[in-house]
């Protein structure tokens, strides 16, 4: 039996901060594409351009912020964006009491929302392998990972309620003071965070917005791992505003049971995140990220099947459930890696880097399902979806040096103190 590990008070309040936004963030999962498909009487075409556009707008706004996190302190910048969703997100209430919401207000929260993200995640990452030990990374992105799944467990039927009893943007308030929560809980974190320091007092050059990747296209197994992550992530969640077309509209689905169908899976990622330290250290690293990152890509196709009633619903929850125990098992794994494998002087110009390209992935996925989804039908983009991820598992490292290669550069490099 693996014995629980602490990782000290300050990666506890970081942990806190991270579980009030995921929890803030299930709670209105969703919320977006819910609204405009309720609220807006949005079309499938729009309701894939609100997810396709918020990512790319943000993708491209946060390009110049990954040397602007690298070379400040870590803990402000994500207060800074924790208070920017704040406040930002607390529009579409505001404008919805006065009947003035509209579609393209959703498209400038969603890509603030965006860059937020971007930049929050690239200091976050920075920060966690300074803050913990690097035998612990692993630890730690199993606990965030399986936060994630558990606040997905809670917060769609919750929110789903709320919606039936409350109205569309309940759900959104909550989410916006869950970002308030976020900002308060990384506050709390004690101990001084040094500024780091460039070799050369200049401006940032052009030429370093590329760094990261440069970084991650130059590293083999990084390279590997980072095509092969835009292209699973990129069309699950393509698929998303589609199944959310596909049930709430067409098969009739109401929110509650549409929340349901994601919550109950999510069960599953509280087992596969779990499960991630103990066959790490059986099965070793790059076995874990082969097999198991093969398996996360054989079920998305199984929602172009689904029906409507109890078998459609209970169609949902096996997919979901197994692509979930199969993500929360490999995620916390990559993520390790990831950071493992950046230089202490790169690292958020590298994690900003793949979450701009992740989110132009979605962006361009999503919006070539919504063009499809409208020239055929929502089923038809969700099957056609289901059937290119299935070539994802050829881009993954096929040899385990591609892997551990580098591995003793980065570890060489000890991290910055906090």
């Amino acid at each position: 039996m693996v014995r629980r590990r602490s990782l000290g008070r300050q990666f506890g309040w970081l942990w806190a901060a991270y579980a009030a936004s995921a929890y803030g963030s299930a709670l209105g999962f969703g919320a977006f594409p819910l609204i405009a498909v309720l609220v807006l009487d949005a079309s499938p075409a729009q309701v894939s351009v609100l997810s396709a556009v918020g990512p790319a707008v943000g993708a491209l706004i946060a390009l110049p912020l990954g040397p602007w996190v690298e070379f400040r302190r870590k803990r402000p910048v994500m207060i800074a964006m924790d208070l920017a969703r704040f406040a930002v997100m607390l529009t579409i209430p505001v404008a919805y009491a006065f009947g003035m919401l509209s579609f393209v207000q959703l498209l400038i929260v969603s890509a603030v929302v965006a860059t937020a993200k971007i930049a929050f995640s690239a200091a976050s990452g920075a920060h966690l392998k300074a803050l913990v030990r690097p035998e612990d990374l692993l630890v730690a992105n199993a606990r965030f990972e399986s936060t994630t799944w558990s606040s997905i467990a809670v917060g769609p039927p919750l929110g789903g309620a709320a919606i039936g009893l409350f109205g569309p943007v309940t759900t959104v308030v909550a989410d916006a003071l869950s970002y308030l929560f976020s900002a308060l809980g990384i506050t709390a974190i004690r101990g001084r965070e040094e500024h780091p320091q460039r070799a050369e007092k200049r401006r940032v050059r052009a030429a370093e917005l590329l760094d990261g990747w440069r970084h991650l296209l130059s590293h083999p197994g990084l390279r590997a791992l980072y095509l092969n992550q835009l292209l699973v992530s990129g069309l699950i969640m393509a698929t998303e505003p589609l199944l959310a077309v596909l049930l709430l509209r067409e098969l009739g689905f109401p929110p509650w049971q549409y929340g349901l169908a994601f919550a109950v899976p999510c069960v599953g990622g509280l087992i596969g995140s779990r499960l991630a330290r103990g066959v790490v250290a059986r099965y070793g690293q790059h076995r874990i990220l082969r097999t198991v990152g093969t398996l996360r890509a054989v079920w998305l196709i199984g929602l172009a099947f689904v029906q409507p009633g109890v078998a459609g619903l209970v169609t949902v929850m096996a997919v979901e459930l197994a692509i979930i125990i199969s993500m929360s098992l490999y995620n916390p794994v990559l993520a390790t890696y990831r950071l493992e494998h950046a230089p202490n002087d790169r690292i958020a110009r590298t994690l900003s880097a793949w979450s701009i390209s992740s989110s132009a992935a979605i962006a361009i996925l999503s919006a070539l399902g919504g063009l499809l989804a409208s020239a055929t039908s929502p089923r038809t983009a969700i099957a056609v979806a289901g059937l290119l991820i299935l070539a994802s598992p050829l881009l993954l490292p096929r040899r385990q040096d591609s892997v551990t290669r580098l591995s003793s550069r980065s570890d060489q490099s000890s991290p910055a103190g906090v």
